[in-house]
C-alpha cells in the first residue's frame, strides 16, 4: 500500500533503481559461479575472462542503438523487450554445457543489457527535475552496486544449497517480474500518468517532441571526450567486477564464502560512493550554478583519489591493506557515477538517450579489453596486483581529460545562413 501512495517521480526512480540492481545481478553473478562453472567446465583464467567479457561485445554495439531507440520509440517498450530478452539469456546461462553455450548465454545477455542504461536515462530526462540529475543518476547507480555487493554472497549461498546452475534460474525469474511492474507503472509523458500531481509536472523538464532525425557526426564530436574519461573508469569498474571475488579466492587462498564476503564489502563502498557522489555534484550545481565545477571538477579529483588509493596494492601484499585500498579505490571511482551520467542529460537533453549511449561505449569497450587481459597478465605471471597498474595509468589519464568535457556547453545545431532567415521569419 505504502508503495501505491508514493508520488508518480518516486515510483519511476524506485523502479529504475530496481532494474540497476537486477541488471547487475544478472551481470555479475557469473565472475562468483566461476569457480563452480570453472571447475566442472576445467576452464583456465584467460578462459574465464572470456566469458566475463563476451557480455561486452553485443553491449557495446548496442549503446548507441539502443540509446537511438529510446529516443525514438520510447523507455517503455525499449526496456521491455530488453528486460525479456536479458532475463532468457540470465536463465539460459544455466543450463549451459561448456564454454561455447556459456559464451553465447553472455552474448544475448549483452545483447538485452545494452540499451537498458541509455534508455533509463532517456527516461530520467522526462522524469527528473534538472538539479537532481547528479542524484537520480547516483542513486541508481548506487543499487546496481548492490546488486555487485549482493551477488557473491547470494550466488554462493545459492550455490551450496543447490549449485551453481540454480542462481541463474532465479535471477532470470526476478528479471522477468521487473518487466511486468515497469509496464505497469511507467508511461512515456509524465502528463500522462494517473498519479502525477501538478506540483511534479511543475518541477520537470518541459515536455519535448521527438526527434525526426540525430545529427550523429556532430553530436558523436560533442561526445567524444566523455566517452574516453568514461572508458578511464570503465576499465577499473569491470576489472573489479569480473575478479574481485576470484582476487581474494586466489591471491589470499581463502574459502569461497570468506572471498565473497570480503568483495561484498568493496563492492558496497562502491554503493555509497555512488550515492554521494551525485548529492555532492547536485549541492556543487545549486550552490555555484557551475556545470563544470560540479561535473567535471570533481571527476577529475575522484579519479586522482582512486589513483591514490590502489597505489599501496603495488608495494605490499597484505589482505586488510587490499581490502582498505580497494574499498577506497572503489568508492572514489564510482563518485564520478552521479556527475559523468548527468552529463549527457547537461550537454544534449534532446538526444540524452543516444547521447548516453554513446558515452557508455566507452565503459562497454574496457569491459571487452579489461577482464581478458587482466586474466591472461594473471596466467602469464601469477601476480593478481598487477592488472591494477593498469587502472592507475588509465584513472591518471582521466584526471586531465575530464577537465575538457565541457558539461557547461549544450549541445546546439549549427544553422546555414538560409537556415537562420527563415527562422527570423517565423519569429
Amino acid at each position: 500500500m505504502k508503495f501505491l501512495r508514493m508520488r508518480a517521480t518516486t515510483v519511476v526512480l524506485l523502479m529504475l533503481c530496481l532494474m540497476y540492481f537486477i541488471t547487475y545481478l544478472d551481470r555479475v553473478n557469473v565472475s562468483t559461479a566461476a569457480s563452480g562453472f570453472g571447475k566442472e567446465f576445467n576452464l583456465n583464467k584467460t578462459e574465464i575472462g572470456l566469458v566475463f567479457s563476451a557480455f561486452a561485445y553485443p553491449y557495446l554495439v548496442f549503446q548507441i542503438i539502443g540509446g537511438w531507440v529510446s529516443d525514438k520509440f520510447g523507455a517503455r517498450r525499449t526496456l521491455i523487450w530488453c528486460g525479456v530478452l536479458w532475463a532468457i539469456a540470465t536463465i539460459l546461462t544455466g543450463f549451459a554445457g561448456g564454454l561455447v553455450s556459456l559464451l553465447l548465454a553472455r552474448l544475448l545477455l549483452g545483447l538485452g543489457e545494452g540499451a537498458t542504461f541509455p534508455a533509463a536515462t532517456s527516461a530520467m530526462s522526462r522524469w527528473v527535475s534538472r538539479d537532481s540529475r547528479g542524484f537520480a543518476q547516483g542513486i541508481t547507480h548506487a543499487f546496481s552496486r548492490v546488486g555487485n555487493a549482493v551477488a557473491p554472497a547470494a550466488v554462493v549461498y545459492i550455490m551450496a544449497a543447490h549449485g551453481w546452475r540454480e542462481s541463474f534460474y532465479l535471477f532470470g525469474a526476478l528479471s522477468l517480474v521487473w518487466v511486468v511492474l515497469w509496464a505497469l507503472v511507467f508511461t512515456e509523458d509524465p502528463a500522462r500518468h494517473p498519479r502525477i500531481t501538478a506540483a511534479e509536472l511543475e518541477s520537470l523538464p518541459p515536455a519535448r517532441k521527438k526527434n525526426a532525425s540525430v545529427p550523429w557526426g556532430p553530436l558523436f564530436r560533442r561526445m567524444l571526450p566523455v566517452t574516453v574519461v568514461y572508458f578511464c573508469y570503465g576499465w577499473t569498474l569491470w576489472l573489479f567486477l569480473s575478479w574481485i571475488p576470484q582476487y581474494f579466492l586466489h591471491s589470499y587462498d581463502l574459502d569461497i564464502k570468506k572471498s565473497a564476503l570480503f568483495a561484498s564489502s568493496v563492492f558496497f563502498a562502491g554503493v555509497v560512493g555512488d550515492t554521494l557522489g551525485g548529492i555532492v555534484s547536485d549541492r556543487i550545481l545549486k550552490s555555484s550554478g557551475n556545470l563544470k565545477r560540479a561535473r567535471s571538477y570533481m571527476v577529475s579529483v575522484c579519479m586522482l583519489l582512486t589513483l591514490l588509493s590502489l597505489l599501496p596494492l603495488m608495494f605490499t601484499h597484505d589482505l586488510t591493506v587490499s581490502v582498505l585500498c580497494l574499498g577506497a579505490g572503489f568508492f572514489f571511482a564510482e563518485m564520478t557515477i552521479g556527475p559523468m551520467w548527468a552529463i549527457p542529460m547537461d550537454i544534449a537533453p534532446e538526444y540524452s538517450g543516444t547521447a548516453s549511449g554513446m558515452m557508455n561505449t566507452g565503459s562497454a569497450l574496457a569491459a571487452i579489453i579489461s577482464p581478458v587481459l587482466s586474466g591472461y597478465l594473471i596466467d602469464r605471471t601469477g601476480n593478481w596486483e598487477l592488472p591494477f597498474l593498469g587502472s592507475m595509468i588509465l584513472m591518471g589519464l582521466g584526471v586531465f581529460l575530464a577537465l575538457r568535457m565541457q558539461p557547461d556547453s549544450k549541445f546546439q545545431l549549427s544553422r546555414t545562413p538560409a537556415e537562420d532567415a527563415v527562422v527570423k521569419v517565423r519569429a
